[in-house]
């Protein structure tokens, strides 16, 4: 037998070995997390329903899906154990508390109450208004031709 008519057999072969242990890593996984449940934990089943564990039993888990209702559901049957604040703010629209911001640099360790350096405007804004005040102060009235098109380029029209 030559090793090239054997050559899909033993890829298939792999390919399958490699499928069936990521499932059994995925079952593993989920008996894990449903052996981390607790009471008073929050869960969510695999039909979406958020509720808190109440009590749990070898097989069967009694969740309270609303004050005062209680379900029995299969422990197979819970998708996800949540943490506390992920619970709270899905079920209670409770955000949790901020941590404080922590600035890159140390403008928040200096002195709030120092004056402020003034600061410099680059912006063209104040060149095109020197610009238009030498247009205006020409002695002669006249606005030459250079002076108007140095004035339009700086953001000025003709309309007002």
């Amino acid at each position: 037998m030559n090793i090239v008519t054997l050559l899909p057999f033993i890829v298939l072969i792999g390919a399958m070995f490699l499928m069936t242990r990521s499932a059994k890593n995925k079952q593993r996984q989920a008996m894990q997390m449903r052996d981390q449940m607790q009471p008073g934990t929050g869960v969510r089943t695999i039909g979406g329903m958020y509720a808190t564990v109440k009590e749990i039993n070898e097989d069967t888990v009694l969740l309270e899906v609303a004050p005062g209702v209680h379900a029995i559901y299969a422990k197979n049957a819970i998708g996800a154990v949540l943490e506390d604040a992920e619970y709270n703010r899905i079920v209670h629209g409770l955000e949790p508390e901020e941590t404080p911001v922590v600035p890159d640099d140390a403008s928040s360790l200096t002195d709030a109450d120092a004056p402020a350096e003034k600061k410099i405007d680059l912006g063209k804004d104040t060149a095109a208004a020197a610009d238009d005040e030498d247009v205006k102060s020409d002695k002669s009235g006249d606005v030459t031709d250079a002076q108007a098109k140095d004035a339009k380029r700086d953001g000025d029209t003709d309309a007002k």
